[in-house]
């Protein structure tokens, strides 16, 4: 099937080829996809990031000659520009740029100049990358199927801190909770395992990642409700000092490398 990749900066993908369907997900600036099924107006991709699927605007849709199956450049600051000819488009935090090299990316064959700050091989621990590429994120409002800093859900937000650590994680908090290892003890946890919090019915409903504790010791873990935040975490799960209760019950910890 044709590969194509998204022309704009944040593009929709629905449940279903309906503009007022559940938006599940967002596709990215320069993210590539398969096309799995056409009508006249939506095409249902797979996108070659993560495997997930969904129905996309055809008119938000360009062919990709040249598709970047494994794409570790993406940006990491919020003023870049990209000047296709026809249109300026702005590259959301986490965005795609093509095949980046020497102030250029590849768009339609075509060496088009742009000026980037990129997650080109920063020299730096798990722990502190961690930290670098949640701060553009926090107090981002909670947005189901969001990925970006203007809105982003759970497990948007892990995806998104992975990627740009170079590790492809599934898009839904149930399968990344199938990623990696088990933790089984909380005093054994490191920056960056994901830990996932469940409902009454045991279905994965959560997920975060862990930080560096805090100066009195405690563990912090980040996520998305209601707002990107920062909470403490014990084996309960996370408490929110704000409503000073238990805001989301801990199932599991798990180590992806």
């Amino acid at each position: 099937m044709p590969s194509v990749i998204c022309p704009l900066s944040i593009v929709p993908v629905r449940k279903e080829p309906n503009d007022r369907a559940e938006m599940v997900t967002q596709w990215l600036f320069g993210e590539t996809a398969e096309v799995l099924e056409r009508s006249e107006k939506w095409s249902r991709l797979k996108f070659d990031h993560d495997g997930y699927e969904g129905w996309v605007d055809n008119k938000q849709i360009a062919p990709c000659l040249t598709p970047n199956y494994d794409p570790d450049l993406r940006v990491i600051d919020l003023n870049t520009l990209v000047d296709l000819g026809d249109r300026q488009v702005l590259v959301p935090y986490g965005g795609v740029v093509p095949f980046y090299e020497q102030g250029t990316i590849l768009w339609n064959d075509e060496r088009v100049p742009v000026s980037a700050v990129t997650n080109h091989k920063p020299d730096l621990e798990r722990a502190d990358l961690l930290e670098l590429y949640l701060h553009t994120f926090l107090g981002a409002p909670y947005l189901w199927g969001g990925r970006t800093p203007a809105g982003v859900d759970c497990s948007g937000l892990t995806q998104m801190l992975f990627i740009l650590m170079g590790i492809y994680l599934p898009r839904d908090a149930s399968q990344q909770a199938m990623e990696g290892d088990p933790i089984e003890l909380l005093d054994l946890c490191e920056p960056g395992d994901l830990v996932f919090f469940d409902n009454d019915e045991g279905r994965i409903i959560h997920v975060g990642v862990i930080l560096t504790r805090n100066d009195e010791g405690d563990l912090r873990v980040a996520h998305s409700s209601g707002r990107v935040r920062i909470d403490k975490l014990d084996q309960q799960g996370i408490f929110n000092a704000e409503d000073g209760k238990y805001s989301h019950r801990m199932r599991m910890v798990r180590r992806v490398l």
